[in-house]
């Protein structure tokens, strides 16, 4: 009887676990990209066959709803205000998360182990636990019904997560470059802005998807925060289809349709910064 070799038998076992590791991670993800199919198919139905025929493709494509439920819920003024809302508060994480992280990954002192455990504290706070104090603070300083309203917010809440992240990549930067920059005559202002940065921009990427992804689909914060109807974010606008009495299905697939485009096309863009930011800052911990 022929028997394989001993390499020959560990080559085929190696490769029979990757055929199945593959044909997982293919199982993954088509489950994983399903939702995000039938939100686009039901996009393009009436009411009538979403109830009769949820899961087929539409017998005519209804085209017409996107261009209602745009108007309906006034998604270009949405799109707005949430653009501005999310972009200002991932510019002010990343500085401040930046900031921050260079400090706690480059220099050692007698707070840095205090400082990094409040950081890990604010990590486990409940954001939707801090709706009533928020509430109360911003009414009292007069900052409702503004964008500030819920930038302050997203920023302050995706401040310890980009901390760690982009510390974690600053920390597998060798010292001798700031070492030869400080010889130069490069303050540590210039270090930072002008070396870290740059070197750092796979992590500042992750970190940015992450808030954006965050920022965009918030609803609790905008519904809390904001009344005005010239200020709402597009989770907000995608309310007005639905009320205590029914929901309509085919315009509210179709404005959320639209409204998730942005993050797909976004993660698309910048999917390898991503990568490489996650790993990247898992080596050295």
């Amino acid at each position: 009887m022929f028997r394989p070799k001993g390499n020959e038998g560990s080559s085929l076992l190696v490769t029979s676990i990757g055929y199945l590791v593959n044909l997982l991670m293919l199982g993954y993800a088509l489950v994983t990209l399903y939702p995000l199919y039938w939100l686009f198919i039901s996009a393009f139905k009436t009411n009538q066959e979403f109830y009769e025929h949820p899961f087929a493709l539409p017998q005519a494509w209804a085209f017409s709803n996107f261009k209602r439920a745009w108007e309906l819920s006034d998604m270009g003024r949405a799109m707005v205000n949430s653009s501005i809302v999310t972009f200002t508060a991932i510019i002010l994480t990343l500085f401040l998360g930046a900031l921050t992280a260079y400090v706690l990954s480059r220099f050692s002192f007698r707070l840095r182990g205090p400082l990094t455990g409040l950081f890990v504290v604010g990590m486990l706070i409940p954001i939707h636990s801090t709706l009533v104090p928020l509430f109360i603070m911003m009414k009292n300083v007069g900052i409702l019904n503004t964008y500030w309203a819920l930038i302050l917010p997203y920023a302050c809440f995706e401040l310890p997560v980009a901390i760690f992240v982009i510390a974690a990549y600053m920390s597998t930067i060798p010292k001798e470059i700031e070492e030869a920059a400080i010889v130069d005559g490069v303050g540590y202002w210039g270090i930072f802005l002008r070396m870290m940065l740059p070197l750092t921009l796979p992590a500042l990427s992750t970190v940015a998807i992450l808030g954006f992804l965050r920022y965009w689909n918030d609803f609790a914060f905008a519904l809390v925060f904001i009344n005005k109807q010239s200020l709402k974010t597009i989770p907000l606008s995608l309310s007005i289809f639905s009320d205590g009495f029914g929901t309509d299905y085919a315009l509210t697939m179709s404005a959320m349709a639209m409204s998730v485009l942005p993050t797909i096309i976004v993660f698309l863009i910048f999917q390898e910064q991503i990568m490489k930011g996650m790993v990247a800052g898992a080596v050295k911990g």
